[in-house]
């Protein structure tokens, strides 16, 4: 197994991957349109875990210049328990930090206990400040 960047033509199987492991967080934004500008706005941040040439996880990851974002941190559930996922979040938080940014979010699910001990034990810290959102309908 090993971790390189995501790419362009990844899109298809990431996406099925994260149809399996994270669908309820899908939307608009990830459309292959949306997929390829965040990849350009974001070089070499997002990541992707390859064994026997599938991919087996993945991290959406950037910025937008000021605060770091981490998303669909996904791994097959045949392949947990191996450290997968916290290579792919280390690799997307090095990029993320040697382009000059400190802080960095995740939005985790309140009722996923296993995503929030995951976090923690990166070192992250759960917030409640953040307490609107807006999906834009334009």
């Amino acid at each position: 197994m090993h971790i390189r960047p995501m790419t362009i033509e990844d899109y298809d199987e990431v996406y099925a991957m994260w149809q399996i492991t994270t669908k309820r967080a899908l939307s608009s934004a990830d459309s292959l349109g949306r997929f390829k500008r965040y990849l350009g706005r974001n070089p070499e941040m997002s990541q992707v875990a390859v064994s026997d040439g599938k991919i087996v996880g993945t991290v959406l990851a950037g910025h937008d210049g000021r605060l770091g974002f981490i998303h669909h941190m996904a791994v097959l559930p045949e392949y947990r328990r191996h450290h997968i996922g916290k290579q792919l979040a280390t690799q997307a938080l090095k990029k993320i930090f040697e382009d000059g940014i400190e802080k960095t979010q995740i939005y985790c699910y309140s009722d996923n206990e296993t995503g929030q001990n995951f976090w923690k034990s990166l070192g992250f810290k759960r917030t409640d400040n953040v307490l609107f959102e807006l999906e834009s309908e334009y």
